[in-house]
């Protein structure tokens, strides 16, 4: 099955194709259809109906079935933030060094014990029919107080799976228990049906 994967976050997208090109799916960007995406107003108060909305938005646009994803990082000690503002913590979107920077600053009197955090991924597959499949996934952490890693993005040099960063690990330890390939797994089941 030919699937549109509506994000234009390369990294986003590189993770999403590593983990459903083996499953089967034939993974096509809006540039490979010939056709730039509009930007959906993530504008729900969840990440689930963020990814609702691209999803529908790049099916309606594309014609085929269309998966988008949204995702972002909860900290306990912030009562959950940055939550849905992950990508625009600092209030600019997408700028990873500043959203790390407030991130470490608003955690910066915080004990190790209550460091506590869990990445969160809502993913959404929108079909021309108006029929949609839905799954969620999640990866438990804690928020470390110095960048470690090459790797990854966003906030993967602060975010510690045991003793390493997300940035620290290679793209299948990720995969293997990211909340995105947490919630990939999830999906392969549902779309098996």
């Amino acid at each position: 099955m030919k699937i549109l994967i509506a994000t234009h976050n390369k990294h986003k997208l590189g993770e999403m194709a590593r983990i459903l090109e083996p499953m089967g799916y034939e993974v096509v960007t809006d540039t490979d259809l010939g056709f730039v995406l509009t930007e959906a107003e993530e504008n729900g108060s969840t990440f689930l109906e963020n990814a609702r909305i691209k999803a529908e938005s790049g099916c309606k646009e594309s014609g085929i079935p269309c998966i988008a994803d949204d995702s972002g990082l909860c900290v306990d000690a912030l009562n959950g933030e940055p939550g849905v503002f992950s990508a625009r913590y600092s209030g600019e979107h997408g700028d990873d060094k500043a959203n790390n920077e407030k991130l470490l600053f608003n955690l910066k009197d915080v004990p190790d014990e209550k460091r506590t955090a869990r990445f969160m991924c809502s993913i959404c597959v929108s079909f021309p029919d108006g029929s949609e499949i839905t799954a969620e996934g999640a990866c438990e952490g804690k928020i470390g107080y110095e960048y470690r890693g090459n790797n990854g993005f966003g906030y993967d040099p602060l975010f510690m799976v045991g003793d390493k960063s997300f940035a620290e690990l290679s793209a299948e330890e990720k995969d293997a228990v990211s909340h995105r390939g947490n919630a990939l797994k999830k999906l392969e089941k549902l779309l098996s049906k």
